[in-house]
């Protein structure tokens, strides 16, 4: 089977989603993708995919909706998806791909189609309300154009669900490392420490995970850890003396850190399927997530960590865990055994060849009906 991607957002989670897809699924993948040269090169994107993997580059996609760039870029898009011989199926990434994707499937004829938004973009808490009713829209219009939505988590699926669309889910999935060393006991004066990791960015909602910070800045004994960069402006907003921020880490680093944490806390606002706390459970670690979409699909409570509403709640929640190792540990074990039966990208991948395997069938039984 060939498999073309479509993709304006070439990096962070969504770029690291298609490069699972295109390691761990049996097709011919091509990979037609923007670029955000703020966040990463494309060049440095691309040099993480397997061999074989074809790249093109959709030189007009961009993030914001700018109608005359956007008519430019779908102009593009459908001279690219024209020059691709034998297209099994063509899947869509992140909101900006979906509709001009499915606009150009939609102008070509093209029916074998799947749409994963990977966060949806009327969940957005940092845009207006009439911005939202906005996005709801199109998602509307280009569900009727071509295609079908499978979202990357059930509460994902159930924001579509809300406003009309009709989908299905394959969680995201990550590669599971090897298992971590059972932690030891507690050593006097060894800090309790909180761990996040990703783009300091509005949506991981750095006030909140400050204010949280805040409340035990007179406590030595635990501290917080940010690993990742973002902008000045955001960055600031981490001030609280009791916070580290690590910039970006090699993966290996990343491992090693958030490994040697006590537990792992996101304040995002809103999230697809977050891989970064895939990672985190993947690693036996106690999760502490905001109750959002995406987060929420990550959590148990009581059976691998807990959800929050407010900073009072999480403080209160980590204060409960410093006193209650044992059940920490036995949090730790459950979020490993959790990760292993439904997370594993060899799990996730099956799913997809099946989906791939299927819309590519309707589209030869299409073909020969025709003829």
């Amino acid at each position: 089977m060939k498999v073309v991607h479509v993709v304006e957002c070439f990096a962070a989670g969504t770029a690291h989603f298609i490069n699972l897809l295109t390691q761990y699924t049996s097709c011919e993948h091509v990979v037609i993708h923007g670029e955000r040269a703020d966040e990463t090169s494309a060049e440095t994107v691309k040099a993480k995919f397997p061999q074989g993997v074809k790249f093109i580059h959709w030189h007009h996609a961009q993030r914001e909706i700018k109608p005359g760039q956007d008519v430019k870029a779908l102009t593009e898009l459908i001279r690219i998806l024209k020059e691709i011989p034998r297209i099994d199926v063509v899947h869509l990434h992140s909101s900006k791909a979906g509709f001009l994707g499915r606009a150009a499937c939609f102008l070509l004829g093209i029916k074998q189609v799947i749409y994963t938004p990977n966060g949806a973009p009327f969940a957005r808490a940092d845009v207006s309300p009439k911005k939202k009713s906005l996005y709801i829209l199109l998602e509307k219009l280009a569900n009727k154009l071509s295609g079908q939505v499978v979202c990357c988590s059930p509460s994902e699926a159930l924001s579509y669900e809300s406003i009309g669309i009709r989908t299905s889910f394959i969680n995201n999935g990550t590669v599971l490392p090897a298992i971590p060393a059972p932690k030891t006991l507690v050593e006097p004066g060894e800090p309790f420490t909180i761990v996040t990791c990703g783009r300091i960015t509005e949506q991981k909602n750095p006030t909140l995970f400050n204010q949280i910070a805040s409340s035990f800045i007179h406590q030595q004994e635990v501290k917080f850890v940010w690993i990742g960069e973002g902008e000045r402006e955001q960055r600031s907003v981490l001030n609280a003396a009791n916070i580290s921020i690590t910039g970006w880490l090699p993966k290996e680093e990343v491992e090693k850190t958030v490994s040697a944490a006590d537990l792992y806390l996101s304040t995002s606002l809103w999230e697809g399927l977050p891989f970064s706390v895939l990672e985190a459970l993947s690693l036996g670690k106690c999760l502490l997530l905001s109750d959002c979409v995406g987060n929420k699909d990550l959590v148990k409570n009581d059976y691998n960590g807990f959800s929050f509403i407010s900073a009072e709640e999480a403080v209160s929640k980590i204060k409960w865990l410093m006193q209650n190792r044992e059940t920490l540990h036995q949090m730790e074990k459950n979020s490993r055994e959790w990760s292993e039966k439904v997370y594993d990208i060899k799990v996730v991948s099956r799913q997809y060849q099946q989906l791939y395997a299927e819309i590519a069938g309707k589209s030869i039984v299409q073909h020969l009906q025709a003829l």
